[in-house]
């Protein structure tokens, strides 16, 4: 389950998602998809939002691109609430960092 946060709104993940599948894409671009039902300020506002957390990166004129976290995000590896990584192997390491304190 992806893990989302409370500043974002359903529109975010359909956002990412479009830029997952189609490359960078402008405001314009966007808002004129079949999937996105809002208007282009509310568009540019969750992809400056989205930047500003590093899930999506402004490249200039209006033009977004997902990012690595956003893509993370998306394969449900990124927790966007705390705006990191969910590891599993920091997990596998504080059980051996255990194994190794009682001496095994």
């Amino acid at each position: 389950m992806r893990q989302s946060a409370s500043w974002m709104s359903i529109w975010d993940d359909r956002l990412l998602e479009i830029l997952r599948a189609e490359g960078p894409k402008s405001v314009g671009d966007l808002t004129d998809h079949d999937v996105i039902h809002v208007s282009q300020p509310t568009v540019s506002r969750r992809l400056k939002r989205l930047a500003e957390h590093d899930l999506a990166i402004a490249i200039g004129n209006g033009v977004y691109q997902i990012s690595d976290e956003g893509e993370a995000y998306l394969n449900e590896e990124y927790d966007a609430e705390a705006g990191a990584y969910v590891n599993s192997e920091a997990e596998g390491e504080s059980s051996t960092a255990g194994t190794e304190a009682n001496g095994a």
